[in-house]
């Protein structure tokens, strides 16, 4: 039975795209091992005091290139996917046409992959598979090209930015660690809105139909979810909004954990965020499209909502009242919720709404 994605198609595409400006130096990744190694052991105690999240088990960080980091990313886009592939391989074109189809859709999860590698700094891989290699999973990557490209490009101090890049993923295990249903809720998220996934041309027809008016009445169809939520069904869209709001309450709880867990170790911290959210922000033309394609921009406007729900929260009824948000699923916020935290104030804690409405 031939798989509807080819993924060696993908490797090999990612990893041609992905080499592009993106090789390390053996002194660098030298150095980069060393001081990754020390920062994420540092930045493990320092979110630790800051939130209160302790994982059980220590942080592993692991420095790679960028096709190193499409390789372990293409592994688990794999397992993830794995239920979605075999129905859609039971489902699918006879022979020689699935062959190609699987080598086309492989070359623009390649495309997608390559192009992203050569913009993530660092990343937390939370997908854990039972039976498999144990040393391979849990880790924080640090895509070593990109980190050094930036501090020279605009003159970082290499040990404060590490520093600071190392909190930011830190505190993404920790939520993911320290919170034991943390995991398994959002990957049941995921595994539901690709178990409803199924090609259905009716589906895409009336997604054209609603992008058409969309246009007309001067909004852009792929600005909030992407492709993705533009062929959304009713149901999958609501599992997608899901998705959403728990991604912007980690991002933006990362984005200010950073900033409080580094204060008076990172001076820089300031400009290392205007940076970056100038660099989010400055692609054009085809990367601006792809982007858009992807939900990568919905993406970027995570980490501003989120912040914003976090910092409003915080001033409604303090860190006591944010860590609600890890009891359990049914106190995340919704998506209206982090756009308008002051409903989840009210839904949160009624004993903090005078603390609310005086700020």
């Amino acid at each position: 039975m031939t798989e509807p994605v080819s993924w060696a198609t993908a490797q090999k595409v990612a990893a041609q795209v992905s080499r592009r400006g993106g090789s390390l130096d053996p002194r660098d990744r030298r150095q980069l091992e060393r001081d990754f190694a020390e920062f994420t052991e540092q930045a493990e105690e320092l979110v630790g005091k800051a939130t209160g999240l302790r994982p059980p088990s220590p942080a592993r960080g692991r420095v790679t290139d960028r096709e190193g980091w499409v390789t372990a990313n293409i592994a688990s886009f794999r397992r993830l996917m794995a239920p979605l592939t075999a129905k859609l391989s039971e489902r699918g074109l006879p022979g020689p046409l699935a062959q190609v189809t699987g080598v086309l859709t492989g070359a623009q999860v390649g495309m997608v992959l390559g192009w992203m590698s050569g913009r993530v700094l660092g990343q937390y891989d939370l997908l854990i598979a039972e039976g498999e290699n144990d040393e391979e999973q849990d880790l924080v990557y640090y895509v070593g090209p990109n980190v050094i490209s930036l501090e020279r490009r605009h003159g970082f101090a290499p040990n404060e930015f590490r520093l600071w890049i190392a909190l930011h993923e830190v505190t993404h295990r920790a939520q993911f660690t320290a919170v034991p249903w943390l995991r398994p809720h959002f990957l049941g998220l995921v595994e539901r809105g690709l178990d409803m996934a199924a090609p259905d041309p009716h589906r895409l027809l009336e997604a054209l139909k609603r992008a058409s008016s969309e246009i007309r009445a001067g909004r852009n169809p792929l600005a909030e979810a992407g492709l993705v939520g533009m062929i959304a069904d009713e149901e999958q869209l609501a599992t997608l909004h899901q998705v959403q709001a728990l991604m912007s309450l980690l991002e933006g709880h990362g984005d200010v954990t950073m900033d409080r867990a580094g204060e008076g170790l990172v001076p820089g911290a300031t400009r290392f965020a205007k940076v970056l959210r100038a660099r989010r922000a400055e692609a054009h033309g085809v990367s601006r499209l792809l982007q858009q394609l992807i939900g990568l921009e919905a993406k970027m406007r995570q980490y501003a909502e989120g912040e914003h729900f976090v910092e409003q929260v915080e001033r409604a009824g303090g860190p006591s009242l944010l860590s609600r948000v890890w009891q359990g699923a049914s106190m995340l916020p919704t998506l209206e919720e982090i756009r308008s935290p002051e409903r989840w104030v009210a839904r949160a804690g009624d004993d903090v709404l005078p603390a609310a409405s005086g700020a």
